[in-house]
This record gives C-alpha cells, structure tokens and sequence, in this order.
C-alpha cells in the first residue's frame, strides 16, 4: 500500500467514506429484499441509518406514492454523499442528523420503517430505537429489519472478529492475548454486539407482532487484499483500528485486507453468515396485529 493509499484509508475509516462500493459486497444485496416487502402504495417512509441514501433513492424510484421519505443518520459525511445523491427527488426527501440511540420525535406514521445492519451497533440499548420505531409505525405498517447472525466463539468473537484477530496476529499480538486487548480498548466483538435469533425475537415481541421472517446466506468474496481493506474502513470505521496506536494504524488496515484475502483462498469466501429480514407489524397488548 502506497503512502497516499494508506492516508487515503486512514481518512476512509475516520469520515466512514466510500461506501458506495463497499456496500456492493454485502448490503447492496438487503435492499431490493427489503423494499420488496414494503406495503402497497405507501405514503411515508423512515430509513433508521440511511448511510448514503441508497435504500431511500431505490424506494423513491419505486414508489411514486411516496411523498414522505425521511433519513436518520448520524455520520455528517455520509448524510452530505445522501443530499446530493437525493437532490433530483426534491422535498419528497428529508435527512436529519441523528444518533438512533437518542432519536428525535418526528411529527409523521410511517408505512414502513426500515433498518439494514444496524442493530449490532445500538447493543446493549436497541431497545430505545424499537420503542421509537413503534411509536411512529401506522397502524398497518411494517418494521424492516435485518440482522446478521454470525457463530460466536467461546470469547463472543464472531464475523469481522475473526477477520480482526487474524491481522493483530499478523502484527506479532499473540492469539490468547486479543480478548484482553479487545476489553482494554473497551471494543465490544461484533459476534457479541448481534444477539442471537431467539433473544432478538424476545425483545422484538415486547413491541412489534412478528408477521414472518426470511433468511439467506450473506457471502462475502473479494478480488484483491486493498478493496476489502477499503471495504473494511467504509464499514467499520476506525472501530476496530482503536485497537492499534496510531501509529500502526496503517499496518493493521492492510494486515486486515490480507487476512481476508488468506481466508478466501481456504474457504472459497471471506466470511458466510446467515442474514435474517424481519418483518414486523404494530402489536396492542394482546399480541394482535393492528
């Protein structure tokens, strides 16, 4: 990796930039799922972590009655990549900075409320966003929500965990010594941060009616050790990067690159893992489906 490359994902992980591209190797596949489930002819929209605005400029185009869509997102440089990729929808469209554990009160009933791969990220307090969600569903609207369901090890690494832990290895941090690193930079493993499908369903059943449920297998593959380095600061940011000082910084982004590309040439893949889309209905306090 040349010096401006690895400014350059420096910059990526702190600015969460370039997701575009790094979301065609695993959310990109969530969307058309997701929207493919939405109510007839809706009228109003909420994408709960709207990133760049993918999702919302899909259903825009999808659905010329929807006059509301509105994006919550808390990364100032995606929501700026949102606007412009929005602009050509005028006011059908609104973004609001905001972060999902502290959402603000909105003066709207959704049709549907989406969520994509976010969920993880609002452990251990997601309850407060599906509070909110129930709050400003319609009474025949539909919750979207997907979740990842990566197997946990016996220290709750799962997923980019292990992606992770192979590129400290790399770096000369001995294997029995990354939990303790992990808990010294006070970084939850991602295996941890997603529940698994039973306790999911058991705190979503506090709120919403379950309608149905869908799964597949999200695979991950990639051509080269640089574009899944990138891939990995578009999406995770500098998360995992506190791991490292500073200075390393530069050393563990390419080490997780290469470690990924190792585990696609043993496994066929960069990582498998079973993807969950809920579809979820308002629930009165018999459990019925309003």
């Amino acid at each position: 990796m040349t010096m401006t490359a690895a400014h350059d994902v420096q910059t990526q992980a702190r600015q969460l930039a370039g997701y575009a591209d790094a979301s065609r190797l695993r959310q990109e596949h969530d969307r058309d799922w997701v929207l493919d489930r939405i109510p007839d002819a809706p009228a109003a929209l909420v994408d709960l972590g709207s990133g760049i605005g993918q999702l919302l400029d899909t259903a825009l185009d999808r659905f010329p009655t929807l006059t509301r869509a509105v994006g919550l997102e808390r990364s100032p440089h995606r929501i700026a990549e949102a606007r412009q990729r929005l602009a050509r929808h005028g006011d059908r469209v609104a973004l609001h900075p905001a972060d999902l554990l502290r959402p603000p009160l909105l003066p709207l009933r959704a049709d549907a409320v989406t969520m994509t791969s976010v969920l993880h990220w609002l452990h251990p307090d997601e309850e407060r966003i599906l509070a909110w969600v129930a709050e400003h569903l319609a009474p025949r609207g539909r919750f979207l929500l997907t979740t990842y369901h990566p197997d946990r090890d016996e220290d709750g690494f799962g997923g980019e965990d292990e992606i992770v832990r192979d590129a400290l290895a790399s770096l000369g941090v001995r294997s029995a010594g990354v939990p303790g690193l992990f808990r010294a930079g006070a970084v939850l493993p991602i295996g941890t941060r997603t529940r698994t499908a039973d306790d999911l369903r058991r705190l979503l059943e506090r709120h919403f009616t379950v309608v149905g449920t869908h799964e597949r297998d999200a695979v991950v593959t990639v051509d080269s050790a640089e574009r899944y380095t990138h891939f990995h600061a578009a999406t995770f940011g500098d998360y995992y990067g506190r791991l490292v000082e500073p200075a390393r910084r530069t050393d563990f982004y390419r080490a997780v690159g290469e470690s990924a590309v190792r585990r696609q040439e043993q496994r066929g893949h960069v990582s498998s893992m079973p993807v969950r889309l809920w579809e979820l209905g308002p629930a009165d306090p018999s459990g019925r489906l309003l």
